[in-house]
């Protein structure tokens, strides 16, 4: 019972330790900066977790139950695919920035966008979040089956490494929500710079593990190990 214990807290502090990966905050904060409350940049980031919990219990419950073995290159495919995702999302931020009017839209239409924006938001997010668990369930799965054996008790610790990520990311995205859920003209030209930072933050990182990936790592050169 006490080590089932010591299993289950390990995994809920190290999945809240991996909400805060760099390319996990940057990413959810491409989509955070189009909130305007906390309360939304919370849930963004607990669909986010949701996508990313999923992908990992499929992908890595297949490797510790079926004995799935994830090729190399396709392995680093998945991580290449965060790169341009980053790039994407950044690209996407900076646009919608530059193309801001503030405070210009009448109440009515202002409310139909901010549903509008609601859930184009949540569905990134998710997909977002999807993207981000199979780059990194392989190497989860893997891991926890050789620290832990059993094949019961690596699922539970996915499953609560999922809730511990959950948790993580709801408090980054929270706290990320601040600065972006400002409202007024004095704060507008802030919200906007803070937008585009993040945009650009976001390519930037995303270029550099595109480039890590593709080319140093061989995925784009034909170097990248077959197995």
């Amino acid at each position: 019972m006490t080590q089932l214990l010591a299993v289950a807290a390990l995994g809920f502090f190290l999945g809240m330790r991996h909400a805060t990966d760099p390319d996990h905050v940057v990413a959810v904060t491409t989509i955070v900066a189009r909130q305007r409350s906390i309360r939304a940049a919370a849930l963004t980031g607990a669909v986010w977790a949701l996508g990313h919990t999923l992908t990992i219990m499929m992908v890595g419950g297949g490797i510790i139950l079926f004995g799935w073995v994830i090729p190399p290159r396709v392995g680093l495919s998945m991580e290449f695919s965060v790169g341009v995702m980053l790039i994407l999302l950044g690209v996407m931020n900076l646009w919608s920035a530059r193309q801001a009017i503030h405070d210009q839209v009448a109440p009515a239409r202002t409310s139909r966008a901010d549903e509008a924006l609601g859930r184009s938001s949540l569905t990134r997010s998710l997909v977002v979040g999807l993207i981000h668990g199979l780059a990194g369930s392989a190497a989860v799965a893997l891991l926890v089956l050789a620290v832990i054996g059993k094949s019961t008790w690596s699922l539970l610790y996915l499953l609560i490494f999922g809730l511990g990520t959950v948790v993580g990311m709801v408090l980054v995205t929270a706290a990320i929500g601040v600065p972006f859920a400002a409202r007024g003209s004095r704060f507008g030209r802030l919200n906007r710079a803070l937008r585009m930072a993040a945009g650009g933050v976001s390519v930037a990182l995303g270029l550099f593990i595109a480039y890590k990936i593709g080319i140093v790592e061989g995925l784009l050169s034909g170097h990248a190990p077959s197995r």
